[in-house]
């Protein structure tokens, strides 16, 4: 039975005790006596506590003190504090639908569901009490809870308001016909995306106040399916459907797959609820979320007093942003999550913009990164990096050195002859594809640094010119089903390199070429042989920067370029938003 006041590993409901029956045909209460006589409990005691639905014997709730057991029988037993009747306090309870036996609640995160040592007072038993004063009458200092959440997790609740629908709901959660599920916003990409997990669980050995996967636990089962994953990989939001009762379970079972809570300090990660985001100029933000991210979302079981009530419609509350169903005898309800839910998504979905130049040579992609480089963006030059790697005693420097010995490095004390090195490559395509082999995976990991230390100093845009970054694939893998032909992984998996083209007429490049860096007709054919057309190049890029025209425009054109992207910022941010909104508001059921 999945009541709060029986479950033993539940820390705010009291004692939790759990024994075996030392022989058969003994009667519980005579048993359970003394089992608790060091504890000063009275036979009588007893009686009480299992007449009220606070003692197990191997897993289900046994009312009858005459009860025989059997050798070997686990018995468990929850002794509760003994309190005087709750008081009423006065505070926002969120009542989603009501009638004569039950009430369906939305708790906010941050109230405590009943009394409890650190917490006696201010608890949503107490404002239950002074929203309903039949409650008043119920014994026990948590009147109508027939289960709970915890202090920081938000959603749907089902209350008993009256004794006889208390032990008809306990039943109905012990016996496992309430329909639970929840949104969790989980640590990366949980593979797969949809599964179970059927870890026991039971207290932590080294850590008495938390709860663990252990090899001896009580049984419980959790099944997800993922709503959406975050395309960096960051973060996933699941759906998490629950069969069993146990205290924490969604938090112990998604911190043992690997994946906890984002928010959850407890089961989570140490440090792994800090998130840095791109903040612009005045350098990253840190971002901590308030909370475990954790929302009962849905619910749905059989009224047991439906005939009851069938003349009498349930009430539904004004203005509630939940969605309720009756089904005959069946209630289904679904509670989109607060905003903190959106904020926290949209928060940990904020990435730079990481944006690639290409285009054929001559187009004025160096000119393009200077501009970009005079508004404060920081940037990362293809040409620059392999410049770098061809340095005495730089990585490309080395491997060359080691492969061709003086050949392309004449001079001991030099960097490698580029001129010499261009020359042979335009004679030899094999040459030319093995320089390649060796240098473009150099320059793809000096790009990721870029990418990370960028990220890491919270700028919003970072670019990066890379001539062959289609021709040599640069960790380009098309992902399945995106949206727009700019989606594609990067080195980290992640998809979110914007590829900007610098476009310019085949016969102004030729000039330029010829004048700046003194190319041959020849020399300018079989640099272009190397490249896609510029035609298929331009078209697989995401944005078109002309420079057929002067070079004093491409100021003009950076300036655009960056407006582009912050626009592109905020609806990819609009459409995340608008997809939760689907999501959150989906009330169909299995």
């Amino acid at each position: 039975m999945n009541i709060p006041q029986f479950d033993e590993n539940n820390n705010e409901s009291g004692v939790g005790r759990a024994f075996k029956a030392t022989r058969s045909g003994t009667r519980l209460d005579v048993f359970l006596a003394g089992a608790l006589a060091g504890d000063g409990v009275s036979r009588e005691k007893c009686k009480a506590l299992i007449r009220s639905g606070q003692v197990r014997v191997s897993g289900r709730v046994v009312t009858s003190p005459r009860e025989p057991l059997k050798a070997g029988e686990p018995v468990e037993v929850s002794l509760l504090a003994e309190r005087s009747a709750i008081a009423p306090e006065e505070g926002e309870v969120d009542v989603v639908c009501r009638d004569a036996f039950l009430a369906v609640l939305n708790k906010p995160h941050g109230l405590t569901v009943h009394p409890c040592p650190s917490c006696p007072e201010n608890t949503l038993a107490h404002r239950l009490v002074g929203r309903f004063p039949e409650l008043a009458g119920m014994d026990g200092f948590r009147p109508g809870i027939v289960h709970r959440l915890d202090k920081d997790t938000s959603g749907l609740m089902l209350v008993a308001l009256a004794e006889t629908s208390r032990l008809a709901l306990a039943q109905l959660f012990a016996d496992r016909h309430i329909h639970k599920e929840y949104l969790a916003i989980v640590h990366g990409t949980v593979n797969p995306a949809d599964g179970s997990c059927e870890a026991p669980i039971g207290r932590h050995p080294q850590h008495k106040t938390k709860m663990a996967v252990v090899k001896n636990g009580r049984p419980a089962k959790s099944s997800w399916k993922t709503l959406y994953a975050d395309p960096g990989g960051l973060f996933s939001l699941l759906s998490v459907r629950i069969y069993t009762g146990r205290t924490h379970q969604i938090r112990v079972h998604m911190a043992f797959l690997g994946h906890p809570l984002v928010g959850d300090e407890v089961y989570g990660r140490k440090g792994g609820n800090d998130f840095l985001l791109p903040g612009g100029d005045s350098g990253p933000v840190r971002f901590h979320p308030r909370r475990q991210m954790l929302h009962a979302w849905k619910l749905s079981f059989e009224h047991p007093f439906a005939e009851a009530v069938e003349s009498e419609s349930p009430v539904a509350a004004k203005g509630s942003s939940c969605i309720e169903r009756r089904k005959g005898r069946v209630m289904e309800f679904t509670c989109p999550p607060p905003c903190d839910f959106t904020e926290t998504i949209l928060n940990l979905s904020r990435r730079p913009s990481r944006v690639v130049i290409t285009g054929s040579p001559g187009c004025g992609k160096s000119s393009l990164l200077k501009a970009l480089e005079g508004r404060g963006i920081p940037v990362f030059s293809a040409d620059a990096a392999v410049a770098g790697l061809y340095k005495k005693g730089g990585d490309g420097w080395i491997v060359l050195k080691a492969r061709f010995g003086d050949k392309f490095i004449p001079d001991e004390d030099g960097p490698v002859d580029k001129g010499a090195l261009a020359s042979a490559m335009a004679r030899s395509d094999q040459l030319r594809r093995e320089i390649e082999g060796i240098v473009h995976p150099m320059v793809s990991h000096a790009l990721e640094s870029f990418w990370e230390k960028t990220r890491d100093a919270g700028f919003e845009t970072a670019v990066a010119e890379i001539p062959l970054f289609l021709e040599a694939g640069f960790n380009r893998v098309p992902v399945a089903g995106a949206q727009g032909k700019g989606k594609r992984q990067n080195g980290t998996g992640q998809n979110d390199i914007i590829l900007v083209g610098v476009h310019c007429r085949f016969d102004e490049r030729k000039k330029r070429l010829s004048a700046n860096r003194g190319w041959s007709d020849e020399m300018i054919a079989r640099v272009e042989s190397w490249q896609w057309p510029e035609g298929e190049k331009m078209a697989a890029c995401d944005h078109v920067v002309d420079n057929s025209g002067p070079e004093s425009a491409l100021a003009g054109e950076a300036a655009r370029l960056l407006e582009t992207l912050e626009a592109a910022r905020m609806e990819s941010l609009a459409a995340i938003s608008r997809r939760l909104q689907t999501i959150f508001t989906d009330d169909s059921f299995p």
